[in-house]
């Protein structure tokens, strides 16, 4: 009875660990506005409501910025030699995440809001209900992955009428030691987004 009740307690616990991972929507991989109205239309936009995105609207702007485009594994940004070696994290009112594509899922790492870290010298930041972090360990080519991504987000935002600016004032070492990161890791390139906040 007594290893029933243990083993019981264990996989309630092991369950518990996954409870407040994000399942997100199927993502819509098709539409939005035309290419290059979306590139004449892209700006960067610091006043955001504080509202959070829709479901629909956050798997769609993951999906754009580091999804997996075709049945092979590729991305839907390139890498150098298709290493696909960085990571997007996601920070949320409701805690840090790392976004695993092929599941589809919002994996969380911590339940603590760590927005305020970005918006210690640029308190417009907090507003943003999405934070993208650009997560690396190439000193290569880390930065231009990270590029390449965050124009993603960026059209993708200039699609859906979201407002999105792409920062790097931050402490990278507080951010590094906030998420955990091990070793080599560091956050590159942070991109916060949000719904336009109504004048």
């Amino acid at each position: 009875m007594k290893k029933f009740v243990l083993g019981a307690m264990m996989m309630l616990s092991a369950s518990s660990v996954y409870a407040a991972d994000i399942k997100l929507p199927e993502p819509s991989t098709s539409g939005g506005i035309p290419l290059m109205d979306a590139i004449a239309t892209r700006r960067s936009g610091r006043t955001f409501d504080t509202k959070m995105l829709s479901d629909k609207h956050l798997s769609d702007l993951l999906w754009a910025t580091w999804g997996i485009s075709s049945e092979d594994g590729k991305r839907v940004v390139p890498t150098a030699r298709n290493r696909q070696d960085i990571d997007l994290y996601v920070l949320l009112p409701s805690g840090s995440y790392i976004y695993d594509a092929k599941a589809n899922v919002l994996k969380q790492l911590g339940s603590e809001d760590l927005r305020s870290l970005l918006a210690k010298d640029q308190k417009f930041a907090l507003d943003a209900p999405v934070h993208l972090l650009f997560v690396t360990k190439d000193k290569k080519y880390g930065e231009m992955h990270a590029g390449s991504m965050y124009q993603n987000a960026s059209l993708y935002c200039a699609s859906e009428n979201l407002k999105c600016v792409v920062r790097g004032l931050y402490d990278r070492a507080e951010l590094k030691q906030a998420l955990k990161l091990e070793g080599d890791l560091e956050v590159v390139m942070t991109e916060a987004i949000g719904y336009p906040k109504v004048q």
